[in-house]
């Protein structure tokens, strides 16, 4: 499961700052070992110390001993195993799990599948790839995506993870 991604390096010694999507941030160091996505591939790697500050996390790699090292991860993807992670509560998700879900109206009507999720600060939004149908001489009102805020239950009324299914009661042309 995704967790962040190295964002940049900090000092001399080794250290790198980790962009976090756990909440909160500094929950990505509760996990002494990371799965760093490198051009080998996946690859097992143990931190060997932490530090959170009032801007960024901070992690020291086991084997990163100085900047080059470290600055060679950047844009690394970070993630743990699944059976890692805590179970969620009740109308609790993992971002994760809701990328690919199909969105629905509540006519039925499919708008397409899920794509991401970001922060907005007032609330989560969903961002959904419009695969509506359009007749030839139509275009899409806002581009290729709609986006649709995670506001539950007045417009994500309705999150099935085992049919990959979501109901939204939103104009996806607002």
């Amino acid at each position: 499961m995704l967790l962040g991604r190295i964002i940049g390096v900090h000092g001399v010694r080794g250290w790198v700052k980790v962009h976090s999507d756990t909440k909160p941030r500094e929950n990505i160091l509760s996990y002494p070992v990371w799965w760093l996505k490198t051009r080998e591939g996946w690859q097992e790697t143990k931190i060997d110390s932490v530090q959170h500050t009032a801007k960024n996390v901070l992690a020291l790699i086991d084997g990163i001993k100085d900047r080059d090292a470290a600055e060679r991860l950047r844009g690394t993807e970070i993630a743990v195993p699944r059976d890692q992670l805590p179970p969620t509560g009740a109308d609790e998700y993992y971002w994760a799990d809701l990328i690919g879900c199909e969105v629905f109206d509540l006519a039925g009507v499919r708008l397409g599948s899920v794509t991401r999720l970001f922060e907005t600060g007032a609330n989560d939004v969903l961002e959904v790839r419009d695969e509506r149908p359009l007749e030839a001489d139509q275009k899409r009102v806002n581009g290729p995506n709609i986006l649709v805020p995670w506001v539950r239950p007045e417009v994500v009324v309705s999150v099935d993870i085992g049919t990959k299914k979501i109901v939204v009661d939103w104009d996806p042309d607002f």
